[in-house]
């Protein structure tokens, strides 16, 4: 199409959720390799801090840093009500996402341009009483793995572009980080799920070329965090903070259920010694007032991040009481 005098090039990005820099290594994928050869490859990225599906996502949709775009978790959650939403839940709640940063797709809009979000995370939600112009969100029972419906994704994708003319399209789906954190980046289901997705790469291609759209196309393939083993019992235990202080006593409020970051609001004046109690709890735990965290993790200045942030060393898991 023509914008301003000028040919505008259409764009899909497609995200695999969880996909690790070398999830590509151990497994014969002929159609990223035919993507590396024909385009460019990037040997990695770095994540912003808080590594999970909606932040990540939503850091690459607005290009700001999580403490200016104030999606700092995948629940949506209130420390003065305790209230606490899934993250699926919280896809249609512009209150959790519009606050005040605009997404790519708003942004193009601005310009002219059509744009659509297929199940990418915040593509539901209104900026400023905006929305995009076409939005899919993820059902709670939405399949995760199921092969033809990728492939039908992409189909019905292609129609946008050139039935509607849609310019600028983000898709999403939610392999490999499922069988990542179902059963860990070095199981063989995880390679199952790999060629899966080589094989819909693969789809993709002879797509474009079946809708023309050869020419006319750009497709950047990303992902929002990478993936690690968790060290498991016997051998490691997880970090459970009710070990080392009488937990309900001290804590009013806490997100601990997404592997090695966690967030706690301590009770009213309690803030020292709950701190106190785990700066030095445990030697794979790193305990952060908010006030003192690095500023390079891009997060403290946002009033969503609670008074006292945990990160846990590499492969290992938070919790409060109990197991997981």
């Amino acid at each position: 199409m023509s914008h301003e005098g000028k040919t505008v090039n259409k764009l899909l990005v497609i995200s695999f959720d969880g996909f690790r820099w070398n999830y590509d290594q151990d497994v014969d994928t002929p159609n990223m390799d035919k993507l590396v050869q024909e385009g460019v490859k990037a040997k990695y990225i770095t994540p912003p801090m808080i590594t999970m599906t909606s932040p990540s996502h939503f850091t690459t949709i607005t290009g700001r840093w999580q403490e200016d775009h104030g999606v700092v978790h995948n629940m949506m959650f209130n420390s003065t009500t305790l209230l606490k939403l899934t993250h699926k839940a919280t896809q249609n709640r512009s209150e959790w996402w519009d606050n005040g940063v605009m997404p790519l797709w708003i942004t193009a809009q601005n310009q002219g341009l059509k744009t659509a979000s297929f199940h990418y995370p915040g593509g539901g939600a209104n900026y400023s009483g905006q929305s995009v112009d076409r939005a899919l969100v993820e059902s709670n029972d939405h399949p995760d793995s199921n092969e033809t419906e990728w492939q039908e994704n992409i189909d019905i994708v292609m129609g946008w572009f050139t039935k509607e003319d849609f310019d600028f399209v983000t898709l999403y789906y939610g392999e490999p980080d499922k069988v990542g954190h179902r059963k860990g980046p070095e199981h063989p289901e995880r390679k199952i799920i790999i060629r899966q997705i080589d094989r819909t790469i693969g789809h993709l291609l002879k797509a474009i070329d079946r809708f023309n759209l050869t020419q006319r196309l750009n497709v950047i393939i990303t992902s929002d965090h990478g993936m690690t083993t968790v060290k498991k019992a016997p051998e490691v235990e997880e970090i459970k903070l009710s070990n080392f202080m009488p937990y309900i006593k001290l804590v009013h409020f806490d997100l601990l259920d997404y592997g090695g970051f966690g967030m706690i609001k301590p009770r009213k004046g309690m803030e020292q010694v709950v701190y106190d109690a785990l700066v030095n709890a445990h030697p794979n735990l790193t305990v952060y007032k908010k006030e003192e965290i690095p500023e390079s993790f891009h997060i403290a200045k946002n009033d969503r991040i609670q008074p006292i942030v945990l990160v846990g060393d590499l492969g290992f898991n938070l919790n409060s009481v109990g197991s997981m």
